[in-house]
């Protein structure tokens, strides 16, 4: 079988393509370039997929067998946890058994650098290129490690802890039945903190109670429901299965999208007195160009695929770099996606200014003179050939089109609103974003431009 890396690691159906023999190969692949490199160290975790565990003991074994010196963690961790544990033990490098939002059918594997982050693209294309038809068969013992304290430890040095004893709310934590779990609340035990935290989906479960482990409106029915008749500032996070994404629920069951809370996580930051510049994936809100305009912090747009923001925090200065998905990775802390530090900074956001999330997000488009309409649309149909049939922007919505970009996909530009066509990197599908500065608008566009493809790909 082929195995190709996408904009996120390797995933597959698990007994379809992602078998231990696959998973043995790239182990072996991964283990050879870090000995190439000089490697001696490499960590290796898990999320709460089927048979992960088992997996992350069969990568482990296959990175000991090499002569590596091989930790596992012992229980599942998020993704982010691990890329911690790789910089805070100084190994050369790390194995992530997840897949990440995908469907349950899926597991994966990310790669982790030695600075604790995704592997860069130089890295994966040399991990690439070693795969063997058949994986080495010498297998080793891994030891076992645990971080979750060292992890905690870590985190209460980005946070102000005073204030985050003063929020006068609930904050509710929807894990999705990944490995996010209680981290949230047992950081703020380990605090010191008697904060009320209340758990949904809190119980790792490889089905996620029914739904992808992607924290979007339609698979949050449950948090939708209870948050209804709470009041602010209480307000829900959400993280994905491997808790390296983010989003959250408003009091009346209203969703507060990624693109609203790194505009949010930017301004708390600046207002924190910290500087750099912004980074950005390709299908991010203009939103946040415009308030760092405002703020007076200079703007780079990439690729999807945090890899490439990592690249920038290791090479720039970079305040905070983030993805439509909902990755975000912020100064002094990893140059990684963190779904339990950013729930945090966005507890610290309320209880430091006194305004909920909503309340701040006005002030946003207040400052920046947009209104903030969005939507996502993933539709499995055939994607061989179709950005070549879109390349030629038309008219949508009634807006007539102003200009292409095609930094990574397909994006038609407007008066005030866009369009992006593109394939996903880790499913087979066709992913449409739009943004307007109307609910309606975006709503139309999104209409429009699925008729238009599904005509398209015949």
């Amino acid at each position: 079988m082929d195995i190709r890396f996408g904009t996120d690691g390797w995933r597959g159906v698990i007994a379809r393509d992602f078998t231990f023999f696959n998973l043995a190969r790239v182990a072996t692949a991964y283990g050879r370039y870090l000995l190439a490199k000089g490697g001696k160290t490499v960590v290796v975790g898990y999320d709460t997929r089927f048979q992960a565990r088992a997996f992350a003991e069969e990568a482990a074994g296959v990175l000991a067998g090499l002569g590596l010196k091989a930790y596992l963690l012992q229980d599942p961790h998020p993704t982010p946890m691990l890329s911690f544990a790789v910089r805070h033990l100084g190994a050369d490098g790390g194995l992530m058994l997840t897949a990440s939002h995908n469907p349950p059918q899926y597991l994966g594997v990310k790669l982790k650098g030695p600075y604790g982050g995704s592997a860069l693209p130089e890295e994966v294309k040399g991990v690439e290129a070693l795969l063997p038809e058949a994986p080495s068969e010498a297998r080793g013992r891994a030891e076992p490690l645990e971080v979750r304290t060292a992890y905690y430890e870590h985190l209460k040095g980005l946070l102000d802890l005073e204030a985050l004893s003063r929020f006068p709310g609930v904050l509710y934590h929807d894990a999705m039945g990944g490995a996010g779990d209680s981290h949230l609340s047992a950081f703020l035990r380990h605090a010191g903190l008697a904060l009320e935290v209340r758990e949904l989906h809190n119980v790792p479960h490889p089905l996620f109670y029914g739904v992808n482990p992607e924290p979007l409106p339609k698979n949050l029915k449950t948090l939708l429901a209870v948050m209804g008749p709470e009041e602010a500032p209480t307000f829900a996070v959400v993280t994905d299965g491997d808790a390296d994404r983010i989003a959250a629920v408003l009091p009346g069951g209203r969703f507060f999208n990624p693109h609203q809370v790194f505009a949010v996580l930017l301004r708390h930051l600046h207002a924190k007195g910290l500087s750099g510049g912004v980074v950005k994936n390709f299908a991010v809100s203009w939103i946040v160009d415009r308030l760092a305009e405002r703020l007076g912090l200079p703007v780079k747009t990439t690729p999807v695929g945090f890899k490439w923001i990592t690249e920038a925090f290791l090479r720039e200065d970079v305040l905070i770099g983030g993805e439509e998905s909902g990755g975000i990775g912020v100064k002094g802390h990893l140059p990684e996606r963190d779904g339990i530090l950013n729930a945090l900074l966005l507890l610290e956001s309320v209880a430091r200014t006194g305004k909920d999330l909503a309340t701040q997000f006005r002030e946003i488009e207040d400052l920046t003179g947009l209104t903030h309409a969005y939507e996502r649309l993933d539709l499995e149909i055939p994607t061989e050939g179709l950005l070549e049939k879109l390349r030629e922007p038309r008219p949508l919505a009634g807006l007539a089109p102003k200009g292409l970009q095609d930094l990574d996909g397909v994006k038609w530009i407007y008066e005030g609103a866009w369009v992006l066509f593109r394939p996903s990197g880790t499913e087979p599908l066709l992913r449409i974003y739009a943004e307007a500065t109307s609910e309606e608008t975006v709503q139309a566009l999104v209409r429009e431009a699925e008729a238009l493809v599904r005509r398209l790909a015949g």
